[in-house]
């Protein structure tokens, strides 16, 4: 009896020292050091930030970077990968890097260009985007020629969308909706707008136009 014990207990002790060698066979615990996903503004500048590694042991283990942010001109995702390794293996992490289209980049002056017509849909050839106070936010004065008017949209990443709005003017009320895209580096936005200005004293109608502003 005393002799199953005794095997039980050098089978435990066994048992418990495997575990803790499988443990400690393990390649190092790489971590990002900083924000992930980051994301930088058109024409911002990547601060490399970097990465730590640990062995299992709480050493520290040698990190080597690959990938770059080539470029914050245009919008798009950069992947920069962080490795360390030991005798048993490599460990990575990934950071992700997101250039995208914010109010610093299309708060501006546009010139417009438009098949909308000029009674039907009077949109002025000049444009002014205007930051509101929430980030993806843009408020337009002076939208339609001779008769002014205020228009507000919101911009998600490369998607332009103008809500159901209605503005009052002198000769009527023009009601219309708008949705479109920006292009990858902020400086041209192509919207589709459906519209009622029925209303207007000097003849209007409900139809659809396209409209592209292009910063000059």
């Amino acid at each position: 009896m005393k002799s199953i014990k005794t095997l039980t207990t050098l089978s435990l002790v066994v048992c418990f020292a495997f575990v803790g060698c499988k443990k400690d066979k393990n390649p190092p615990t790489v971590t990002v050091t900083g924000a992930n996903p980051m994301s930088i503004e058109i024409g911002g500048t990547y601060t490399e930030l970097g990465a730590t590694a640990a062995n299992p042991d709480g050493t520290s283990a040698t990190v080597t970077t690959s990938g770059s942010v080539s470029s914050t001109t245009t919008s798009g995702t950069h992947t920069i990968t962080y490795s360390a390794e030991n005798e048993y293996g490599t460990g990575t992490a990934t950071r992700t890097v997101n250039i995208v289209v914010g109010q610093g980049t299309y708060v501006s002056a546009f010139d417009l260009t438009s098949d909308c017509g000029a009674i039907e849909f009077p949109m002025n050839a000049a444009q002014e985007g205007v930051a509101l106070s929430t980030a993806d936010s843009l408020m337009f004065d002076n939208f339609f020629n001779l008769v002014g008017g205020t228009a507000v949209a919101t911009i998600n990443a490369s998607s332009i969308t103008f809500p159901s709005q209605t503005i009052t003017t002198a000769a009527g009320d023009i009601v219309f909706d708008g949705a479109g895209t920006m292009n990858g580096t902020g400086t041209e936005m192509t919207v589709t707008f459906n519209y009622d200005s029925t209303d207007l004293l000097f003849g209007g109608a409900v139809g659809s136009c396209t409209a592209t502003m292009t910063k000059p």
